[in-house]
């Protein structure tokens, strides 16, 4: 399985769990707050865009060190970009 496969996945499971919430925000939060890193996926020109909405250290903390980090992480579908930026201002 690819890792946009996988992300694709997350994004479902996360969107059935939110829409069969009684409340979508707090189900949204609560999916923010369950995870160390989300990443907000939306349709862009190459394919898939992703945007980091929470856990940007912990990524960059591997990037840069090579750090083995035991993490959990989620992926929410999103329209835009934009909507990926708006969200992670909002929930940060």
């Amino acid at each position: 399985m690819t890792e946009f496969e996988e992300l694709r996945q997350l994004a479902a499971q996360t969107r059935h769990f939110i829409n069969s919430s009684g409340d979508e925000a707090l189900a949204l939060r609560a999916v923010v707050q369950a995870h160390d890193v989300v990443l907000g996926i939306f349709p862009a020109s190459e394919g898939v865009g992703l945007h980091v909405i929470k856990g940007d250290a912990i990524l960059q903390q591997i990037a840069h060190h090579g750090a083995d980090i035991d993490y959990s992480h989620t992926a929410i579908a999103l329209q835009t970009r934009e909507q990926a930026v708006t969200l992670q201002r909002l929930l940060n």
